[in-house]
């Protein structure tokens, strides 16, 4: 993580290009897929460090990371994929308005109400969600004059909502 905040921008930009490259790739083997969820293991390592998670959040990255979410047909680095998403989220203190934060709540709430009994993979996907939603309310605190920079879906509420009612009805019995 030192090394990586010390980075001067072009090795930065470079270092960006080829996690880019990486994380973009389709996974066509076991192999492939195994090399992607190690390099998304030591993407959660440094995203705890808030230069980095900055850096990372507000880059080409973030985009590349919510198509993963969507399309990578192993679930185990779509699930790597969220907790990351979610770790930027949380260590993150600036947020630019033109990262797609509303593209990826919207894509958690319909993957949470797709696979909705599997718990899980709910397990996976709902602290990155509010990890989102917080940040998103975070900034618009920030703001003198706040801008609906992200806009929220309801169903994002409504989802939220009723995974907490199904846990409190879980929890009672």
């Amino acid at each position: 993580a030192e090394k990586l905040s010390s980075m001067k921008d072009v090795d930065w930009n470079d270092f960006l290009q080829r996690v880019c490259l990486m994380l973009g790739s389709p996974e066509k083997n076991t192999g492939a897929a195994r090399s992607k969820l190690n390099f998304l293991c030591y993407l959660c390592t440094v995203a705890v460090h808030k230069e980095i998670a900055n850096r990372l959040m507000n880059s080409q990255l973030f985009p590349i990371l919510i198509q993963q979410l969507r399309a990578a047909a192993n679930w185990d680095i779509r699930v790597r994929v969220a907790r990351l998403i979610g770790l930027l989220a949380l260590h993150t203190s600036e947020l630019g308005e033109n990262v797609p934060v509303s593209e990826a709540i919207m894509l958690l709430t319909e993957l949470i109400r797709e696979n909705f009994r599997n718990s899980k993979l709910k397990q996976c996907l709902l602290p990155t969600l509010g990890e989102l939603l917080y940040l998103i309310a975070s900034e618009e605190e920030k703001r003198e004059h706040p801008r609906e920079c992200w806009v929220v879906p309801s169903a994002a509420y409504t989802v939220l909502m009723r995974c907490l009612r199904e846990g409190v009805r879980l929890f009672h019995c």
